[in-house]
């Protein structure tokens, strides 16, 4: 167990009744909601270990916003963006960033399994393997991060200069939603080519964290180039910056339509089927070492 220092012997999801109606998915969230619920209950169980393991992981990614403070010391506008509007983003970001990384952040332990071969163990369970790789050794401590990026979002909306309307405050919760299944995507897609790169887990953080830090912060102050590769190659503008221009009234560097702005549900749910794709196709490929 990760918080506590103790190892816990991984544990076979035997399903017996698995109905022939019962769909996959299904199987797949009642295996990852299984073997995370005893991820829980082993946390649980020490519970002083758990809190201190979580304030220092709110503490430790609390220190970016401290460091945005900081920088506002000195100046009033980055980017175009006041601190609160920075805030904004990087609330949106680190809270949608912290939900994919409670959820699916175990998936850049996979190039391991491919490594020593552990990987054949979870193949011989007759319930999903995508499952049993996002929920192996659920870390709840990972909430302190979602804990700190919606106390910054929540004190960035009583400050934002923003002329609410319905259609900004439903998009508030899409874009949380949203940005935490293009997340999902991505680390998803980052496992799956690990069964090509073995090693490739900081290939994949580069992405996640990276973009995640990256999306803390105004898209004015980084290149157009940068923007567009974000925005059209790997579509993570879609988790904050382009709902977050509308929501502010801010203007968009690419200059795009304005109903991308609304588009990040329809990305999302398409990068989620693309790293389902990705996902198959890369384990079609696996060959087990023979440990």
């Amino acid at each position: 167990m990760a918080e506590a220092g103790l190892e816990v012997p991984d544990v076979t999801v035997t399903v017996t009744d698995r109905a022939p109606e019962r769909s996959r998915a299904a199987e797949a969230v009642r295996t990852y909601l299984l073997i995370t619920g005893m991820w829980v209950r082993s946390t649980m169980a020490y519970r002083t270990s758990f809190l201190l393991t979580a304030l220092g992981n709110f503490a430790a990614t609390g220190l970016d916003f401290v460091t945005i403070v900081l920088m506002f010391s000195h100046i009033t506008v980055l980017g175009g963006f006041t601190l609160p509007e920075v805030a904004f983003l990087y609330g949106s970001t680190s809270t949608a960033f912290g939900v994919a990384d409670l959820l699916m952040g175990s998936m850049d332990r996979l190039g391991r399994r491919v490594r020593d071969g552990t990987l054949d163990v979870l193949l011989l369970r007759p319930v999903p393997v995508l499952a049993q790789v996002a929920a192996d050794r659920f870390a709840l401590r990972r909430l302190g991060r979602i804990t700190q990026g919606l106390l910054v979002f929540g004190w960035a909306l009583t400050r934002v200069d923003v002329d609410w309307t319905p259609v900004k405050v439903l998009m508030v919760p899409m874009m949380l939603g949203s940005g935490a299944a293009l997340f999902c995507a991505v680390f998803v897609c980052g496992a799956a080519f690990q069964f090509l790169a073995g090693d490739a887990s900081e290939v994949q953080n580069s992405v996640t964290y990276g973009g995640n830090t990256m999306l803390q912060y105004p898209p004015g102050i980084f290149s157009r180039e940068l923007v567009r590769g974000v925005t059209f190659m790997v579509p993570l503008a879609f988790v904050n910056w382009l709902p977050a221009l509308r929501i502010l009234g801010e203007p968009d560097p690419l200059g795009l339509p304005g109903w991308v702005d609304f588009a990040s549900p329809l990305v999302a749910a398409l990068c989620c089927a693309l790293a389902g794709l990705a996902w198959r196709a890369g384990l079609r490929t696996y060959r087990s070492t023979g440990s």
